[in-house]
């Protein structure tokens, strides 16, 4: 009879034991969060500013000419004047054609000039001396007006013989073929010896490098987001649409020269998507050569009243992006908060002697909020104490 009792008091020692073991298990980690030391952090207020926009492409390089040469008379080729890939100056002779027969027709038209000349001075001669004698009534009126049209017959034939010794100089200047900008030599198409016959048979190419073109592509999503945002006010583009470029080479080395977008296609390729621009670049140096391949940065747009915070205090939790907010718990302490953005262009700042690489945040801030941007690291778990302490870091917390 006396073993239930026994039994029973068992069980009541377990169940208090156990109760007591997952009390101790639900107090343990306020106690430990109540004992943890506070982590020291650097924070900056979150404030609206007006913001660079920039858009960073891929793109290739053209001549901004790609001439083809051609004669514009027909001779024997005597001659090449370059080498193949030679850089060359603008009207520097590129190819020699027979200039024998070319220099005679000069000479020819030249001693017809010479001969009407000759024939105008004896008209006027003729009309000056018969104008005394028709006055003195010695001759008819007849022969007076035969010599002032024989005057007038000789000045045209020597305007069309100033016309013919012109024309036959300029086709001696074209049997001197001459490169018509400056720039680089492609292959020759044509050797020595060859008769040319004229504009129908290519010679060579020459490829302008100074200035460069360059072509890209916006994609139509991303004209759709401008044309909102610019809409909704929160973006202003760059008058007439003449944004600024810079480039980006292969080995992330900034190029140093700008250009200026000069066109912009209303088209959009259904192949592709995006819409062409166009923008040209100087290149005294010619160290960019058609067919390479660029990042171009698209700069001149505003962003208005954006929050810009450094690019450190922004985490991603595999989830998306959040940032780290000074807050207060039920007891009124200083605790981190976390807080999910949407993160918008990276901005750089080289001017800054602190952060110079920033977030623009599109969504999750408001004006006045403290964003976490040091001591992140020492944050174990949202709602960890912390202690802010700008004065150590007082160039980021600027």
């Amino acid at each position: 009879m006396r073993q239930p009792f026994v039994l029973s008091k068992l069980s009541l020692f377990l169940f208090t034991s156990a109760s007591l073991f997952l009390q101790g298990c639900s107090e343990a980690p306020k106690a430990q969060q109540a004992a943890m030391h506070p982590a020291s952090v650097s924070t900056v207020l979150a404030k609206t500013e007006d913001a660079p926009f920039t858009i960073e492409l891929p793109a290739t390089l053209s001549g901004s000419k790609e001439v083809e040469i051609r004669a514009r008379v027909t001779g024997i080729l005597e001659s090449r004047n370059f080498d193949e890939g030679q850089t060359v100056k603008k009207d520097q002779s590129l190819f020699t054609i027979n200039l024998e027969p070319y220099q005679l027709a000069v000479e020819r038209a030249q001693a017809a000039l010479d001969g009407a000349n000759a024939s105008l001075i004896q008209a006027q001669r003729d009309v000056k001396r018969l104008a005394k004698l028709r006055a003195d009534k010695s001759v008819s009126q007849r022969d007076y007006d035969n010599a002032s049209s024989t005057q007038d017959i000789a000045q045209t034939n020597l305007a069309a013989a100033k016309v013919a010794l012109n024309e036959a100089k300029l086709n001696l200047e074209y049997a001197q073929v001459k490169a018509p900008v400056a720039g680089v030599m492609g292959r020759e198409f044509v050797s020595e010896g060859t008769y040319v016959s004229g504009p129908d048979l290519l010679l060579t190419q020459i490829t302008q490098l100074d200035p460069i073109r360059l072509r890209f592509g916006i994609s139509e999503r991303e004209q759709l987001q401008m044309r909102q945002d610019m809409a909704n006010g929160s973006l202003t583009l760059p008058k007439n649409g003449q944004w600024k470029t810079s480039l980006k080479l292969q080995d992330g080395s900034l190029y140093g020269h700008t250009g200026e977008v000069n066109f912009s296609d209303v088209r959009i390729n259904p192949n592709t998507g995006t819409s062409e621009l166009q923008a040209i670049i100087p290149n005294p140096d010619f160290k960019l050569r058609p067919g390479q391949f660029v990042r171009v940065s698209l700069n001149g747009a505003v962003r208005k009243n954006a929050f810009v915070i450094p690019q450190r205090a922004v985490l991603d939790n595999g989830t998306g992006k959040f940032v780290y907010l000074v807050g207060k718990n039920e007891q009124g302490g200083t605790i981190a908060r976390p807080a999910p953005v949407e993160v918008g262009e990276w901005i750089q700042k080289p001017e800054n002697e602190g952060d110079k690489n920033f977030w623009l945040i599109k969504s999750g801030l408001n004006e006045g909020d403290e964003v976490i941007i040091d001591g992140m690291a020492k944050i174990f778990f949202p709602g960890m104490p912390v202690a802010v302490n700008n004065a150590s870091n007082s160039a980021n917390a600027e």
